[in-house]
This record gives structure tokens, sequence and C-alpha cells, in this order.
């Protein structure tokens, strides 16, 4: 699956089972098959953490399409106290750290999905 924001493609991983969605980016990295990691939850409002990830990402919250919150640079966490990162939407989109500041990626930008 891909997703569009902007003239921004990213090919991302689709995370809609609970199992997966805990898992997340948990040990991972991104490579050459995905770039972006998107949930697909149950909710409209909700939140993340980065416990036993290895890379810091930015965390892009939407809702109806619209971007609605940007968590930039949300550094690993190895420790069981960790931060969350809140807020409404029912799709977040879990990118490279520093990938929205670099392609101007904000709240209010359009998003659109294609399966190719």
């Amino acid at each position: 699956m891909k997703v569009k924001i902007r003239d921004n493609k990213f090919k991302v991983k689709v995370m809609d089972t609970p199992s997966a969605r805990n898992e997340g980016m948990q040990g991972k990295e991104f490579n050459e098959y995905f770039n972006g990691m998107l949930f697909l939850m149950e909710s409209s409002s909700n939140c993340f953490w980065m416990k036993d990830c290895i890379i810091s990402l930015d965390i892009i919250f939407i809702n109806d399409n619209i971007i609605t919150k940007v968590f930039e640079k949300c550094p690993p966490c190895l420790v069981d106290d960790c931060p969350s990162y809140c807020d409404k939407g029912s799709i977040i989109l879990e990118v490279a750290s520093g990938t929205c500041s670099r392609l101007g990626i904000q709240k209010g930008d359009r998003v659109s999905y294609s399966l190719l």
C-alpha cells in the first residue's frame, strides 16, 4: 500500500490487527520494502509510545484524511516508563525521524491512499 502526502509517497506496511498494532516498529528498521508503517486503529483518539523501538520516528495522526498532529523526532525508549504521544486520529503513520521537517509535512495536510 502507498500513502501520499503532498507530492511525497510512502510505501507502507499496514498494521490492522491488535497483535500487529501492539508490535509496531519494535525492533524494526525501514528498508527497501517499506519506509512507513500505517496503523488502522479502532478508536478516534490514540496514544503511541516508542518502547523497544531501535530508531527515532515521526508519528503522524490522521483523521478524515487530514493530518491532525505531527510528533517529530520521537526517540527510542528502552525503559518501562516511556513517554506517550497522544492525539485524535484513527489512522497513524510512522516514518523515519526528520522526514516531516525535511519534506514540510504538517498539520492540515491532506493524505491519500492507493494499493499500488
